[in-house]
This record gives structure tokens, C-alpha cells and sequence, in this order.
């Protein structure tokens, strides 16, 4: 059968491939700790999964509006004020989906046309390059630099901006470094998009993912952003919700309609009852739950960061949020993609290689610490002897 050619403008996520060549390996009996998907270990809180209970005895089994419920959109767009610390946004500027990729995906069609430039980071989520080529628009790399934490430098996104620039991608904090960027570097970043009348696309879906002083900033926050911004978050990763598929935009509220339109189109709506405890999940008391969350990945941060640094031909950054450090391996001599399957087949040990997220991830590779400290203190045992044993 005859595949279109667009499809092969399709990039893939990485971590669900190696997610499988470590399944299979778990087949034939070899034990494997999986450090390589960004996924909480922890359920998801009780209250939430009562709350989808009882929407389902109360009959939310039914169709719903494309944008989403008005309560879950009234809820989500009261949370976004309240965590960012104003008040900009109302239920018509949110759009509901299932998961946050139909968001990024959406609102890139909605809005960039074959030709455009778009700027996105590297290494970065590969899904922003996949939906660039496949919309025929052209991916313009923004090297993340270690030595700015894995921040971009501004002089270096200016450089990049021509007159086919259409948009930005920014993400922060960010996967796969956990790399934040800083106020300063948004009120930069908001001006050069005024200046060049560029649309932002800003990924928050780590923003409740921080730790010690470090706060997650929306680019939104700044005068005459909102109206060129739209901004990708959702239940995954704050929430332990993965499962659930649930994810939402905020767009200026003319361009809201229009990406209900797309989801018109491509899947009707998101379940009803699933936004009923969307609503939970956003109370208050799910606070409780979220911060014990946050403290267990502290812990787990310190403790894999710290392993690391034992490494021989190792160096890794404490990253400020999310859940993924993206430690240095060029000391090892190994490429990344060489690191990583060696890890897989010979330490029992699956993360992925820096290049899953783009070119500029050469000499680095990721792991999540979205698991157990015992199983990241056996993970960080089984690749100090794999490494010395090599070396």
C-alpha cells in the first residue's frame, strides 16, 4: 500500500523504542532498570481517581465540546492564573486534549505554513522537529550550551531570526536537561519576539517541576506576549497522569476556536468523564500529593547527580527541573548512541542517547529519575562497574 509522502517527514520518539528493546530483553530473562522514560513512578492521587469514578456513575460517558468542558476549562485557565501569578486568562482561551502533543501539534498547523522558519531548542523534545518537517517548515537548531546550564544564549537566538521566522519553541524547564530558563532571559527572549513579530510556542509542561529557589516564569508574564503566545501544559507529569491523556493550550481567544476546529476534526473531543477529574486534580487538596511527589524527585536528583559525578569519565550538571539529567560522557571516549546501547546490553541499564534530542546532544545521554532511589542506587552500581570494567 502506497504511504504518503509526507510521512516520511516523521521523526519518532526515542524512549519508546528503547522502552520495547528492553522489554524484549526483559523477555529472555535479563533484568533491566528503566531510566529511560519520563514517566512518574508514583498513582495518581486517590481524590483524583475517585473524582473520575464518580463521573462515570453520573453519566459523564458522553460526547462534550471540541475546546473542552466549560468547568475543566474554567478550572484550567483559573489554575494557570493563579500559578503564574496574574490574571490573563479566561475558559475561551483554553482547548482541552488528549495528552499535551495535540496542542503542539494543533497550534503549529494553526499557525506556521510550508516555508516558515521555526526556531526550536536542541537538544530538545524530538517531537518539535518532527512536527516542523512534517508541516514543511523549515527546523532552525537553538543549541542548549552546558555551560550556561543548559540555557540558550540570547545572542545566539538573535543571530538565527530572519525574515521568514515565524516561530520560537521554548521550553523551560526543560527535557531532556533540565535546564530553566531565567526571568532575564525571557524579558530578552519577549522583546526579540515584539521586535520580529514571531509566535511563541511555550512548553510548561514541567512548570510545577522545581526545586529549591528556582520558580518556573511564563513568558506570558511579559507586556504584549500573550497575544503572540500559546502555551502547551498539562496533567502528566505534575500530576502522575500519563494514562489519562490529558493535556491543554492557552491561546489568544480567536486562535482558541480554531484549534477547537482542528480537534473538531481529528478526534471530536477529550473524554468528559476524564475532565471531571481534571477539575480534581486542580483543587487544593491535590497540593499535598504534588509536593510529596516533589520532594521524593529531589531526593532522587541529589542522589543520582551525586552517583554520576563518581563515574569515571563522567560530569553531570544538578538540574533545576523536570526529572532528567543529562550527564557529560565525552570523558568515556564513547559517542552517546555507543553509550547507550552499551548501557542497555551490558550494565542492564536503559536511558537514551543525547542524539534522541537532536544533533547537539552529542556527548551526552539521559536519564529520568522518575523511579525509586533503590532503583537508581542499583542503576548507578550496575554503570560504575560496567564503565570501569570497560575503561
Amino acid at each position: 500500500m502506497h504511504v504518503a509522502e509526507r510521512i516520511s517527514r516523521l521523526g519518532t520518539e526515542t524512549a519508546f523504542e528503547v522502552l520495547l528493546k528492553a522489554r524484549a530483553l526483559e523477555a529472555q530473562g535479563k533484568s533491566i532498570v528503566h531510566l529511560e522514560i519520563g514517566e512518574p513512578d508514583f498513582d495518581t492521587p486517590p481524590n483524583v481517581i475517585e473524582a473520575a469514578k464518580g463521573a462515570l456513575d453520573n453519566g459523564f460517558t458522553h460526547y462534550g465540546p471540541a475546546a473542552g468542558l466549560p468547568e475543566a476549562r474554567q478550572a484550567i485557565a483559573d489554575y494557570m492564573n493563579k500559578t503564574r501569578g496574574y490574571k490573563i486568562w479566561d475558559a475561551d482561551n483554553v482547548v482541552i486534549t488528549p495528552g499535551g502533543k495535540p496542542i503542539m501539534f494543533y497550534g503549529m498547523m494553526a499557525m506556521i505554513d510550508p516555508g516558515d522558519e521555526v526556531i526550536y531548542p536542541n537538544p530538545g523534545f524530538p517531537i518539535y522537529e518532527s512536527v516542523i518537517n512534517f508541516l514543511g517548515a523549515i527546523p532552525v537548531p537553538l543549541q542548549l550550551r552546558e555551560d550556561k546550564e543548559f540555557r540558550f544564549d540570547v545572542a545566539d537566538l538573535e543571530a538565527l531570526i530572519t525574515p521568514k521566522t515565524r516561530m520560537l519553541i521554548i521550553n523551560t524547564p526543560q527535557n531532556p536537561t533540565g535546564g530553566i530558563l531565567t526571568y532575564d532571559d525571557l524579558k530578552q527572549i519577549a522583546d526579540l519576539a515584539i521586535k520580529h513579530d514571531i509566535i511563541v510556542l511555550s512548553d510548561e509542561i514541567y512548570s510545577q517541576v522545581t526545586y529549591g529557589n528556582f520558580k518556573h516564569t511564563s513568558i506570558t508574564e511579559f507586556e504584549g506576549m500573550p497575544e503572540r503566545t500559546f502555551v502547551l501544559d498539562g496533567f502528566s507529569k505534575t500530576f502522575a497522569m500519563t494514562g489519562w491523556r490529558l493535556g491543554y493550550g492557552l491561546f489568544p481567544k480567536d486562535m482558541a476556536k480554531v484549534v477547537a476546529k482542528l480537534q473538531t476534526n481529528c478526534t471530536s473531543c477529550t473524554s468528559s468523564f476524564s475532565q471531571i477529574a481534571a477539575i480534581e486534580a486542580l483543587h487544593d487538596r491535590t497540593l499535598p500529593h504534588v509536593d510529596a511527589f516533589l520532594k521524593q524527585f529531589e531526593a532522587r536528583r541529589d542522589a543520582i547527580v551525586a552517583g554520576l559525578n563518581e563515574i569515571p569519565g563522567f560530569r553531570c550538571l544538578k538540574p533545576h527541573g523536570a526529572f532528567y539529567v543529562f550527564p557529560n560522557i565525552t570523558g568515556t571516549g564513547m559517542t552517546s548512541q555507543q553509550m547507550a546501547d552499551f548501557l542497555l546490553n551490558d550494565a542492564g541499564v536503559a536511558c537514551l542517547s543525547g542524539t534522541a534530542f537532536g544533533a547537539y546532544g552529542e556527548g551526552f545521554i539521559r536519564f529520568s529519575y522518575a523511579n525509586s532511589i533503590e532503583n537508581i542506587n542499583e542503576a548507578l552500581k550496575r554503570v560504575r562497574t560496567a564503565i570501569e570494567r570497560r575503561l
